[in-house]
């Protein structure tokens, strides 16, 4: 979905709960590519709703009144630009395999951006927190899945790796649950659109596309 101005939104639907994609009507069964898809796209969508629900969190509870002034804004506002920077790519990488065949590579590497970006948004939760001993719990276990997607996506594996596409998919549920426990995300939260923006060069160029 686009704005007038051309730019693309991620849908709170998209951006929360991971629902798998639709088979095509022909498929009598799943193929391989497509079962693996279900799996990477999952931990896309979800990195997506943490790094959203987080970039949300920050701009409900942030507060210029008594943030000291400096070049180039506020501290409030640096961590909401950041945050809101993470959520945006990893709503890119949404649209990417939204748009995409199944390719358990690029999947892959869709799943591992996104987890990147949550990290990124972890790490402006916990600066916003002032590293309360929740945040850094969050922020921790985001940058463990960050690490498993990659390993998932690695040379190693390809997003082929049954074993570190397991370990991809708890890690990303403990970020999950940490982010809860940390007041990131509540389950079942509405959250509001994510605009994609200008796809991100560095983006496409991870993705080979």
């Amino acid at each position: 979905m686009s704005d007038p101005d051309g730019n693309e939104h991620l849908s709170s639907a998209q951006a929360g709960v991971p629902q798998p994609p639709e088979a095509a009507p022909e498929a009598a069964e799943d193929t391989t590519e497509q079962k693996l898809r279900v799996s990477h796209a999952a931990r896309t969508r979800s990195a997506a709703s943490r790094a959203a629900a987080i970039c949300h969190y920050i701009g409900q509870h942030s507060s210029d009144e008594t943030d000291e002034k400096h070049e180039g804004g506020t501290a409030d506002e640096r961590i909401s630009w950041k945050s809101a920077h993470a959520a945006r790519v990893a709503a890119q990488a949404v649209a990417v395999l939204a748009e995409s065949s199944p390719a358990p590579a690029a999947d892959s590497r869709c799943a591992r951006n996104a987890s990147a970006s949550a990290a990124q948004a972890a790490q402006m939760g916990q600066l916003h927190d002032s590293s309360s001993e929740l945040s850094v719990a969050a922020c921790r276990a985001a940058l463990k899945a960050s690490q498993a997607a990659a390993a998932a996506a690695g040379a190693g594996g390809l997003g082929e790796n049954e074993t570190l596409n397991a370990k991809a998919d708890a890690a990303e549920a403990d970020a999950v649950a940490t982010a809860e426990e940390a007041g990131w995300m509540l389950p079942g939260q509405d959250l509001p659109e994510v605009s994609t923006g200008i796809r991100s060069p560095d983006l496409m160029s991870m993705l080979h596309l």
